[in-house]
């Protein structure tokens, strides 16, 4: 099949004609810090949606090519095949000076980084666009967002899945009606910015191994000390520092990089340095010693308490087993050690004096009996802040999905003051969709929208605090995507927190955002689908026994708050092309600038979703120092 005479077929393509590479590789893995490329597919496309260019090759990994059964590559299929080192100026060619496209682009691009980098040159690509991403924004009434289920939605016919050069040609016409889909809802491109990345900034470091025993609090003048205590060390030391570190593990002691309230002590030659470490330790009242007196307590190191293991006894419910509950939970802290996974959310706690301001809890919307709105997604425009979050909090209430942008699976517009002067209104227009006013909400017409015809089934619509039983098992990757209207003037960042029993991070690596985007294990990673979207994914099987909650949460750069945001939508997924389970969009920020969007926590051998949407006035270090990490050293 051969793209060279079609076109985009959209009037005016403005924004949405580049020149464009379009990529696809098959891999020996998932993690591209590890595995290799084993075949890589490029097709070059013109503004015109004309074929420029078509290339494609096999490649010897020189290693084990992994899953034969998805891909096909086997051992004899690739030997005799060129290295990619052999092929990486070719290839480097046809990316230059265009837009990378790839479906879960990231993927893509971290594996063609991380080739380019071991061939000791440059991926030459300064912007990426997800076909995945796009879609999400564009919103097709499919069942997942898979190649192929797109294929057959779009009309692009598929011959051989999983091969690089056919699933590169479905993806030129994926991406040509996805442009047009997004001309016509007038969508801005979710366009990624890749600066040069060299290998030291993206390879994560070699995993550590996690203390096995919870932090029993500071080190007491004169007393010993306890398996599990946080060490942090600063400053020249007599021993090598890697010689300290060893014993001190050994001893089942937990080594920081960093200094927060949670440290137990702090190991230093020079008590009056001036190194960040050690102003912090005088900050927090952090209990230091010398090397001398270190090496002496670790001579006697006391029994520490350890992890709690994976399970944990639950109390009765009357809770349905059988399939996964939305629903509303009471956020007010509980005493019922039973049960865990119910109590507050995870708030983190200031040291006395530290003025950390509280946060401002979400107030769980009134279920009702009766869900007009059910099936159905509206969009508010116009009003003021608290106006249009009223007004999507009620959408919710009444069983709908309240959206934050234009797309195709919007049913209904309700306009607030100044609403009709939205620059969407003349598309919505145009698309015929039925506008209301907010009168509409206090009774709403019962219609069936057409758009639910095409869906077999459609996201759990989550309130503030609402949560899901995530179903079972838990051996895929779950994705967590945050997603708010494009707007300039800010930039948000999604962070995420592996904790403990204790509401801590383990260790500094537990502590997932923009500057250490995945874990050393893989098992939890920041993915950037564009700039107004973001997604945590994560590897419940494969978390450590000691991590009882993941929190993820959002912060924004600058002096702008989440009130000029407005609502974020967040959707949990099966896989990065999965349907959506569950769906909730938070509302209600004022001047915070840090926000908890979700938690998934267990609940016994099995784990839940918690919709949050709370937040702080304080930035992204005050939030991560109250879960323990320090992220200015």
């Amino acid at each position: 099949m051969s793209l060279a005479s079609t076109s985009f077929d959209v009037p005016d393509m403005g924004d949405y004609a580049h020149d464009w590479a379009l990529v696809d590789v098959e891999t020996s893995g998932v993690l591209a810090r590890r595995d290799r490329v084993l075949s890589v597919a490029v097709i070059t496309i013109g503004p015109d949606g004309g074929q420029t260019g078509e290339f494609s090759t096999l490649l010897n990994p020189g290693c084990d090519p992994g899953p034969v059964e998805l891909h096909g590559l086997t051992v004899e299929r690739l030997q005799g095949a060129p290295t990619f080192d052999q092929v990486a100026g070719r290839i480097g060619a046809m990316l230059q000076d265009r837009v990378l496209v790839a479906h879960n682009a990231q993927f893509d691009y971290d594996f063609l980084a991380h080739e380019f980098a071991r061939a000791r040159m440059w991926l030459p690509v300064s912007q990426r666009l997800c076909t995945l991403a796009l879609n999400r924004q564009v919103d097709p009434p499919t069942d997942d967002m898979k190649l192929g289920t797109l294929a057959a939605y779009y009309g692009v016919p598929q011959q051989r899945a999983h091969d690089a050069l056919d699933d590169t040609r479905v993806l030129a016409g994926i991406l040509r009606a996805s442009l047009r889909e997004a001309a016509r809802l007038d969508l801005p491109l979710p366009l990624v910015t890749c600066p040069p990345r060299a290998e030291s900034q993206f390879t994560p470091k070699p995993p550590k191994t996690p203390c096995a025993y919870r932090n029993p609090g500071r080190l007491t003048p004169g007393e010993p000390l306890q398996e599990g205590m946080k060490v942090a060390i600063t400053g020249e030391t007599a021993h090598a520092r890697a010689e300290l570190v060893g014993r001190a593990v050994a001893a089942g002691l937990n080594m920081m990089s960093s200094v927060s309230r949670h440290t137990s002590l702090l190991v230093t030659n020079e008590p009056t340095s001036d190194s960040a470490k050690a102003r912090r330790a005088l900050a927090e009242g952090v209990p230091v010693i010398d090397e001398h007196t270190f090496l002496r307590l670790l001579a006697d190191v006391r029994p520490g308490t350890a992890h709690e293991a994976t399970a944990v006894v639950v109390a009765p419910s009357t809770e349905p087993e059988s399939e996964p509950i939305v629903g509303t939970v009471d956020l007010a802290p509980t005493t019922t050690s039973a049960a865990p996974a119910l109590a507050a959310a995870a708030l983190p706690t200031a040291a006395p004096g530290a003025g950390v301001p509280a946060p401002r809890r979400p107030v769980p919307s009134v279920s009702t009996s009766d869900k007009p709105l059910a099936g159905r997604r509206v969009l508010v425009l116009g009003g003021i802040h608290a106006d249009a979050a009223a007004a999507r909090t009620r959408i919710v209430e009444l069983g709908g999905s309240a959206a934050i942008n234009l797309s195709a699976s919007v049913t209904d517009v309700v306009l607030l003051e100044g609403g009709e002067g939205d620059r969407r209104m003349s598309r919505i227009s145009t698309l015929g969709l039925p506008v209301h006013d907010l009168h509409w909400l206090t009774a709403p017409t019962a219609a069936t929208p057409a758009a639910a015809a095409f869906r077999t089934q459609e996201p759990r619509v989550m309130s503030r605090g609402g949560v899901i039983d995530l179903p079972v098992p838990h051996t895929q990757e779950w994705y967590v995507t945050a997603g708010w209207a494009p707007q300039s003037g800010y930039e948000i960042d999604v962070v995420a927190f592996l904790l403990d029993e204790d509401e801590q991070v383990t260790f500094d690596e537990d502590f997932i955002f923009y500057g250490a985007p995945e874990s050393p294990a893989g098992t939890v990673r920041l993915l950037t689908g564009g700039p107004a979207e973001q997604t945590i994914a994560l590897n419940l099987a494969s978390l450590p026994p000691a991590t009882r909650k993941v929190v993820i949460a959002a912060a924004i750069d600058g002096a702008a708050t989440f009130g000029a945001v407005g609502a974020i939508q967040i959707g949990a997924a099966i896989g990065s092309s999965g349907a959506p389970l569950a769906r909730a969009t938070l509302d209600g920020a004022t001047t915070e600038r840090t926000m908890l969007l979700a938690e998934i926590y267990r609940r016994g051998p099995d784990w839940r979703l918690r919709a949050v949407g709370q937040g702080y006035d304080h930035g992204l270090d005050a939030l991560a120092r109250g879960y323990g990490v320090d992220i200015t050293d």
